[in-house]
């Protein structure tokens, strides 16, 4: 273990993230996502574990990019709802870290898996939430001050 560093965020999640670089995504994915297929370069396994947790382990080590949209989420499918609980769970877990996060953008499911072949890397948790998925994209981490 690492001080100061959330125990929820693995070794191998913490040496990708450290790998990202600016504009690379990584999606937090539900316990139906498909990862296997859509993200072939890096998935890792999070059973057990739900997004909300990961969110706040996460983002205190992840800068959110500030020139694009830093939150994507699937938009449903027509003839379904999605739960607005799921977004607002996430969104206060978000909120904790980066209080002026703005909502995620909701993009079609097809968009969505297209963005999963590009993305970095992809945590399959243990979420069973339907439309549970959620891409962050990395930002430009501010350099320390020197003061």
């Amino acid at each position: 273990m690492l001080k100061g560093i959330d125990p929820i965020v693995s070794p191998e999640l913490l040496k990708i993230m450290a790998e990202m670089g600016h504009g690379d995504e990584l999606i937090l994915a539900d316990a139906h996502f498909p990862g296997a297929t859509f993200c072939p370069k890096n998935v890792l396994r999070g059973d057990g574990l739900e997004i909300p947790d990961l969110l706040r382990g996460i983002l205190p080590l992840f800068e959110l990019d500030s020139y694009a949209d830093p939150l994507l989420m699937m938009a449903a499918v027509e003839g379904d709802a999605l739960d607005p609980q799921v977004e607002a769970d996430y969104m206060a877990a978000v909120h904790a870290v980066v209080p002026e996060a703005a909502p995620p953008v909701r993009i079609d499911r097809f968009a969505f898996y297209d963005r999963a072949e590009k993305a970095f890397a992809c945590v399959i948790t243990g979420t069973t939430a339907k439309y549970g998925n959620i891409i962050l994209k990395k930002g430009v981490t501010p350099l320390a001050s020197s003061e």
